[in-house]
């Protein structure tokens, strides 16, 4: 009976555990993420402006750690954890595309998400700069960071 009690009261405790939403994972706060996403994105999808960023930051540092890859399909976001994988669509023309967040942006008003180039041109909005999107969550990240040292635009 003693053993009983502890396994009882383990069994128990997990009974009233509050249920994630319908997305693959689970959100940064029941992993114990330091992001706080939006009720939007909390539910699996948000609505707003994309961008996109190319050359002038290729093989500089991105808020993950990891060297920023304008051929790779990469995004900043604000708040999603790092190495969450997002839907793209573009509201006008309907081509999706998946990302993982692996950096912080868009810092300009209205905007939602920066693309990578490459992910720009997958949804070909290369010429026209800023698109309608919605995004969709497709799969939690972890928010791990890369510890590498970084060595500069010039790898010095």
């Amino acid at each position: 009976m003693r053993l009983a009690t502890p396994i009882l009261l383990v069994l128990l405790t997990g009974c009233g555990a509050a249920s994630t939403p319908a997305t693959t994972g689970a959100p940064p706060a029941a992993r114990g993420g330091t992001a706080t996403p939006t009720r939007a994105v909390e539910n699996g999808e948000v609505q707003g402006f994309a961008t996109w960023y190319g050359e002038t930051h290729h093989g500089r540092q991105t808020a993950s750690g990891e060297p920023f890859d304008m051929y790779a399909l990469t995004a900043a976001h604000k708040t999603l954890p790092f190495n969450t994988l997002v839907r793209v669509v573009d509201r006008e023309s309907l081509k999706t595309v998946i990302v993982r967040v692996n950096d912080r942006g868009p810092y300009r008003k209205g905007r939602i998400i920066d693309l990578s180039y490459a992910a720009a041109q997958d949804l070909d909005i290369v010429r026209k700069g800023k698109v309608k999107v919605d995004l969709e969550i497709v799969e939690w990240g972890d928010n791990r960071r890369v510890h590498a040292k970084y060595k500069g635009r010039y790898g010095r």
